[in-house]
């Protein structure tokens, strides 16, 4: 079940840089009805999903957004970067940076009757990267305080994505003790751990396998997921560079253009 006409409109505000407004009957009543609208404006895209990105993985982004439980949403290729991208924003969706450890998926973790088990999940992990997620909302009013429904329906908040290099393997790397900072126009803003993000950033693949299998979605080898912020959310705008340094596991410089 969805809302097939929101998800129409949520998609033509991140395509051409606008905001809507939602009417109270338009909010999704439920997670069901959230997540279905959520993949109705993925299809009417008609964007290849390379990953998945979680929200709400942290105390600080739970109480910004109003929920107390993460979100997930699909990472799709056009608006996914590398390092040293010059990524396009509109200032209407009200831009900031977030930065996150990423994760590379070497094996399908398909749908099952049964949960996965944390080691199962580990074991299907091979790689470390820094990343820098950027979120903003298509709903009038912007992304603070309108709860995880909403947010779930607007493509989980979704921006763009850019990641680093590959680190593998992760044996030897505390995730969960790992500093990351963030530098904006060469300022430091914010820093944080690789715990900030429900305890550790492995701990978020584990959630995310088991929310993607009750919804009868599975992980595909190759794919992605972005685990949250470390760094709290800073705005940015066009014309403004950023950096976030992951100690060991590299560092990642992205800039904005106007799109």
């Amino acid at each position: 079940m969805s809302n097939p006409e929101l998800a129409k409109r949520l998609w033509a505000a991140r395509r051409d840089g606008h905001v809507i407004e939602i009417a109270e009957n338009d909010v999704p009543a439920n997670e069901f009805i959230s997540y279905g609208t959520q993949l109705a404006a993925v299809a009417a895209s008609g964007m290849e999903r390379v990953g998945w990105k979680v929200g709400s993985t942290s105390a600080e982004a739970q109480k910004l957004l109003g929920t107390k439980s993460p979100g997930a949403a699909p990472l799709l290729r056009p608006y996914c970067y590398g390092n040293g991208a010059e990524i396009p924003i509109h200032a209407a969706h009200q831009p900031a940076v977030e930065g996150e450890f990423v994760l590379r998926f070497n094996r399908d973790l398909p749908v099952r009757a049964e949960g996965y088990l944390e080691w199962e999940v580990l074991e299907a992990i091979d790689a470390v990267a820094p990343g820098v997620e950027v979120v903003g909302s298509r709903r009038a009013g912007g992304l603070f305080g309108q709860g995880r429904l909403l947010v779930n329906a607007d493509f989980g908040a979704n921006i763009a994505f850019a990641r680093g290099e590959w680190v593998t393997p992760l044996k030897g790397f505390d995730l969960a003790s790992t500093g990351v900072e963030l530098y904006v126009n060469g300022d430091q803003t914010a820093e944080g751990t690789g715990a900030v993000a429900l305890g550790s950033p492995l701990n978020v693949a584990v959630w995310l396998a088991n929310h993607l299998n009750h919804r009868s979605l599975g992980i595909k080898a190759g794919e992605v997921v972005a685990t949250g912020t470390c760094t709290g959310v800073k705005p940015v705008k066009a014309g403004d560079r950023v950096r976030v340094d992951f100690g060991p596991l590299g560092d990642l410089e992205v800039s904005f253009i106007e799109a």
